[in-house]
């Protein structure tokens, strides 16, 4: 992941992190990132490992499609907090763990990152961390100003803990937003801490954020974009349709739907943040690419 994201730094634009818990899901993400040209990073949590997406039937899906594809694909551990989280997925393969100690106190944040990134970085593994608070968005979080990121803070953060990319608290929050609810996102502090840091930050809570905040977002210095609810929610939505059109679709046409939606929807998603076409193999004529 640390590869990608330093591109999308050196060059300013997103990359869809897509928490996946199928195979349908890897497949769609990967899909759409290869016909787009595009990076793609697959991700999923502890709790949805546990309840669905298992290691053992996961990776060799994922391993299996990344391989094939012409465009890079990382493996990242969405949201890890417990050791045994971590390390289990260092020596799964996993290309990327995030440590999420964020609502621990600050010195803490700090002791369990410096723990992780000295595990994973031996084994050619790269690490996101978290700095200020991504609450939850049906609790109405994200919209003080104590759970922001600290730009003088996070300089220290990123100085002492060696970590490849930080996730940031600019407004955003996890899950489902409150219906008509749009997050207003503090532009100023994002510039602030892409101008201190220099390096590699994250969106979480991409979900909801709406069009125009994730495009200021990008060209503001964010460089990952967690995406889960609307990835979900597209999935559904393909079945939905489907069985409006047709209410006797089996289980096999649903599963179609939905791979078919969330493909769809992750190739819109990777133009409204600019890294469709990054992964392109051209030649250059009078100066104009082919």
């Amino acid at each position: 992941m640390k590869a990608i994201l330093d591109d999308a730094n050196e060059n300013y634009y997103g990359v869809m992190a897509m928490n996946s818990i199928n195979i349908e899901m890897v497949r769609a993400g990967i899909e759409a990132a290869t016909e787009e040209c595009s990076p793609i990073i697959i991700q999923m949590g502890p709790g949805q490992i546990a309840k669905h997406a298992h290691l053992d039937e996961m990776l060799p899906v994922v391993k299996e499609l990344a391989e094939k594809a012409p465009v890079p694909v990382a493996l990242n551990l969405d949201h890890g907090s417990k050791l045994e989280d971590e390390v289990r997925a260092i020596q799964a393969g996993f290309t990327n763990v995030m440590i999420d100690a964020s609502a621990l106190p600050y010195e803490e944040n700090i002791q369990k990152t410096k723990t992780i990134v000295s595990l994973a970085h031996p084994m050619g593994v790269s690490v996101e961390a978290e700095l200020g608070h991504v609450g939850q968005a049906a609790d109405g979080d994200g919209r003080t100003d104590d759970m922001y990121t600290n730009v003088e803070q996070a300089k220290d953060f990123v100085e002492r803990t060696g970590c490849d990319a930080l996730a940031v608290a600019i407004g955003t929050a996890h899950g489902k937003y409150p219906e008509g609810y749009v997050p207003q996102l503090d532009f100023d502090r994002l510039k602030e801490l892409k101008d201190a840091l220099k390096m590699p930050l994250v969106l979480h809570g991409g979900s909801g954020s709406g069009e125009e905040n994730l495009k200021k977002a990008v060209a503001g210095g964010i460089n990952k974009i967690n995406v889960c609810t609307d990835a979900f929610q597209a999935g559904k939505e393909g079945m939905l349709a489907l069985l409006e059109e047709n209410p006797k679709a089996d289980f096999l046409a649903l599963q179609m739907a939905a791979e078919a939606s969330i493909k769809k929807f992750v190739k819109d998603y990777m133009h409204i943040i600019g890294s469709n076409g990054r992964y392109t193999y051209a030649e250059y004529e009078s100066g104009s690419k082919e």
